[in-house]
Parts: C-alpha cells; structure tokens; sequence
C-alpha cells in the first residue's frame, strides 16, 4: 500500500493535547489513522547563513521530519506574504493586504526549499497531500524537480471570488502553479467554483465539470468540507474533571454559559462578538447576572502587523462591558488570551448553554462541529453560528445562522437561543449529530485521497493524447 506523505507550513504534534487550529488537528486525526510522514517547518527560527538540517521523530506511526526557517525566510515568506497579503486577501480583507516583491520572492524560496527537502524522501508509489496557503506553489517546484507522484492540495481558508483574488499582484503566477497539482481541494463548492470561475476567466482554461484544462493539463477540483470525529469529542467532554472546568462551573452557579474558543484574528469576529453580547445585556435586562460570556482567544502570530492591535482593542471592550454591568458577584465576560487542551476545551463546550461562533469569514471553523459533538444529549446546547463560515453549509438545518455584521441582530439571536425550549434544542442537536457522523473526519480524509488516486493520468498530455484525454472528460 502506498505510503501518505503530508507536507505543511507547520508540523504540530497535535498528541501534546494542546488547542490548535484545524489544520494541526486535521491532519494529526488523519495521519494517526493512516501512518505516513509528516515534513514542514518545526516553529524555529535560525540565524540567516546556518545550516538548515532536516530532523527525524517518530510517534503514533508518524514519521516527523522538521526543520528550522532562516530568520530571512520568516520573515519574508511566513511574516510577509503568506500573512500579510494571502491570509488577509483570502478573507476578503484586501483593504489591509500588503504587497512587497522581495516577500513574493521569499515566499516561492521557500515553496521551492520545502520541494527540494521532500525529494530525496520520496518513494515512487508515495501519495503527497499538501495543505494551505502557504504552499500553493510547491506543487510546482515538485514538478520542476522531476517529481512525478500524485500530489493533491487542500485549502484549510476561503478561496476568494476572481475579483478578489485579483488584487493579488502574482495572482496569474499563482494560480497557474496552484494547477500543478493533480486535485485541488477547497473546504465548499463556493470555493471550488471561484477558483474554477477565476481559472476560465483570466488563464483561459477550459472547465467540465470538476475538471479543469489548462495548457494541456488535466487539474481536478473538488469541495472536501473536513470533519471532526464526532465519538472522540463526546468522549473528551464527559471525562475530564480538571480544577478549571470545575472552578467555571462553581462560579457560574445557576447562571447560563455562552461560549466563544478562537485563535486571536481579525477575521474572527471577536468585537462584533463583544459588541453583541454588550447589546444583550443593554436591550435584556432580565439576562443580567443571569448569564456570562467565556472567550477564549490565545495570541498567535504577535509579530504580525495588526494582530497587537485586535488583542489591545479586545482587552478595552472587555473592560468596558465589565465595568459597566460587572457587579461584585458576577463578570459578564470573561476574555481569557491564552490556549487550554483540548482535553479541557472539551468539557467547557459541554458546559455552555450556547455555542457562539461568528467568524467574518473562515473556511470550515471546526470549534463549530466540536460545541455540536460536546453537548449532551438530553440537554443540549444551541450553536449560533456565522452564515460565512464554511461550517454553515452543513450545519444551516440546526444552527442558528447569523451575519455577524449586524451587532443588533446577533444579539436577538443570542437572547433566541437562551430563551429556547429543550424540544427544539434536541432536534436541532440530532439534525446536526446526522450531519457530522455522515461525513466525519475519516470519511473527508477517505475520499480526498481516493479521488486524488483516481485523479487522471497522464498529468501533462502531448500532442494528440492531450486532445483524447480532453475529449474524455467533455473538453
């Protein structure tokens, strides 16, 4: 059986229990079920001119192979244009995008060292599956090198409208590497189809269902929405005992939770989120003392321009509200700006009467499909949930959707679902139960790796077979 290799910007060993993002856990999830290797940066960072060694660990049937960035590599290629112009961009924030060419340039060193580090690791019959942002490119430097394994690549964020995209300087050199990949995956079909639309639009490909033609290559895209395992979450949030979700709920007494678990981002949502349950506690007297508001949002990426800013602007909304409702027995919220375990976050979701969820935009957001898992059956929390997070396109029959741009409404939403009665938070819970068991983390994992093993070959087609294998698929 042919081994899986993943190749990520960051190689986190999600084992540790730590709180990370999708990706991290995503893949570990994946990966554990499969065995396979892991390669990507390990989180340091070297001094420019050192020697860059690739290291090897092996845990869980993983093969871990790491290695450091150089300082000019961080900052270019992870500070400069994955963070400051793709991560805002793809999130539909090109107002605070920022463009330099030596951080384009560094960007495709790096794509190109990460190749190039993979190469002499690589067994013929090896699947390599690639994820995020960072590595659009690196399809191509594999091809560059020779590398003729079936390579996918799975966007864990939003693939922005053409119009959007555009506003990307190297967007044509982007998209043209993107298509070196043999399936490319985006978390809705919403995505799928503004890359397609992009694709047809400004490089002239040819489009046939999921299948795309470009310069005589065949390129299959597809929406993978990834999952969680349902089983694992429920369990997590019933075992764990830990003196912090005892100490929340001895404070809590007989009030009710909202819940809020987010790495620190703008694109979260996190001060329309507070503004909301600010208006809640303005316009419904009767939720005062009644019901608190737990953030978590643990910092990362503090060295990037704007991220200090949201953290600062959150810490003042947080004072604000406290000060102005806060009596001496209750804090109406509490905004913690660190990270807990999972093993931790579990039961914490269990314990909440609603699960607030209202990124400004995210891919899939997985906090979403983890409040759902966590809840008990019998007495089942409600998720209110943003309409632009990927999430909302499988979970619109049980959630409660809203635009988390309308503060007003967000907070009627909130008062709807403390007020709801158990009869409708169960059959909400059960629609959304069916959602995640049915398409759960093994099967998103599953079917992206059959359809990357069924992707067609030959990858660049001559002449006349070009034309044979067009015809094929309806081109």
């Amino acid at each position: 059986m042919s081994r899986l290799i993943v190749v990520s910007n960051r190689v986190t060993q999600a084992a540790s229990g730590k709180a990370t993002g999708g990706l991290a856990v995503g893949v570990y999830d994946a990966l554990r079920g499969s065995g396979g290797m892991w390669l990507g940066w390990n989180g340091e960072v070297a001094e420019d001119g050192a020697q860059i060694e690739v290291s090897h660990a092996s845990h869980d049937g993983i093969d871990y192979c790491t290695f450091p960035l150089a300082k000019r590599d961080y900052d270019r290629f992870y500070r400069g244009f994955s963070n400051a112009t793709l991560w805002p961009t793809f999130h539909y924030r090109a107002d605070i995008s920022s463009y330099q060419r030596k951080d384009y340039e560094g960007y495709l060193q790096v794509n190109r060292d990460f190749a190039r580090r993979l190469a002499p690791l690589l067994k013929p019959d090896d699947i390599i599956w690639v994820h995020d942002y960072h590595l659009l490119a690196f399809g191509r430097f594999c091809r560059d090198l020779g590398i003729q394994n079936r390579i996918g690549f799975f966007l864990h964020i939003p693939f922005p409208g053409p119009e959007v995209f555009r506003t990307v300087p190297p967007n044509r050199e982007l998209a043209q590497a993107m298509c070196a990949y043999d399936l490319l995956g985006f978390q809705t079909g919403a995505d799928q189809q503004a890359f397609g639309d992009y694709c047809e639009r400004y490089l002239q490909a040819q489009r046939a269902g999921n299948v795309l033609s470009l310069q005589g290559r065949l390129v299959r895209t597809g929406a993978y929405p990834i999952g969680i395992d349902p089983a694992s979450v429920t369990e997590m949030s019933r075992a764990n005992r830990s003196r912090q979700v005892v100490a929340l709920k001895s404070g809590l007494a007989d009030r009710k939770l909202i819940i809020s678990v987010d790495r620190l981002d703008y694109s979260k949502g996190l001060v329309e989120r507070f503004n909301a349950f600010e208006q809640l506690l303005e316009h419904g007297p009767g939720h005062r003392g009644a019901v608190s508001f737990v953030q978590i949002a643990p910092s990362s990426r503090s060295d990037v321009l704007g991220y200090k800013e949201i953290r600062r602007e959150l810490e003042r909304a947080a004072g604000r509200i406290n000060g102005k409702w806060g009596e001496l027995a209750w804090t109406p919220l509490r905004y913690m700006n660190r990270s807990y375990e999972r093993s931790v976050l579990m039961p914490l979701l269990r314990a909440s009467q609603v699960g607030f969820v209202t990124p400004l935009r995210d891919g899939m957001n997985l906090v979403a499909k983890e409040y759902v898992a966590a809840q008990p059956p019998d007495d089942p929390g409600v998720l209110v949930l943003s309409e632009f997070a990927g999430a909302a396109r499988e979970m619109e029959d049980g959630a409660l959707l809203v635009n988390p741009y309308d503060i007003e409404g967000m907070a009627l939403t909130l008062d709807r679902a403390l007020r709801m009665s158990l009869a409708e938070r169960a059959s909400r819970y059960e629609s959304l139960m069916k959602r995640l068991r049915g398409y759960d983390l093994a099967k998103w994992r599953d079917t992206f790796l059959a359809d990357l093993r069924d992707a067609r070959q030959p990858r660049i087609l001559p002449g006349d077979r070009a034309a044979t294998e067009l015809k094929a698929v309806g081109l």
